[in-house]
């Protein structure tokens, strides 16, 4: 029988399910709905530290209903994901090492929508 250690999420998967039922929700829900949303047996527990993380780290917002709060994302998806590159952009002192490494990182098809975007020919 697998003990608990073995049955735990990698890091993140729990923030990351947790944002796509708010996501998907599109209206503020309070940690019992982001459960039900789960269909899973986490601990409600376990959702409202979930939350309170997320809170803490500016992804997600809250505003009091009944006693407790209902949270709402700040952002849609693209837009964390964006906001996760500039937080890792900027946890290094060398950007244009980086910015390089990246860009040269990039499929074909993403270099060239890159440059077009750079260029102001799309949004």
């Amino acid at each position: 029988m697998p003990d608990a250690k073995d049955e735990r999420r990698p890091a993140g998967e729990l923030e990351a399910a947790v944002m796509g039922v708010l996501w998907a929700a599109g209206i503020p829900l309070t940690p019992g709905g982001v459960q039900s949303g789960l269909g899973s047996e986490l601990a409600r527990t376990t959702v409202t530290t979930t939350l309170t993380r997320l809170h803490e780290k500016g992804v997600v917002s809250r505003a009091r209903q009944g006693r407790g709060y209902a949270y709402s994302p700040v952002q849609d998806a693209p837009g964390l994901t964006a906001r996760r590159m500039h937080s890792e952009l900027d946890r290094d002192t060398d950007r244009e090492t980086v910015l390089a490494r990246f860009v040269a990182q990039l499929a074909p098809g993403d270099e060239e929508h890159l440059r077009r975007l750079l260029e102001g020919d799309e949004r």
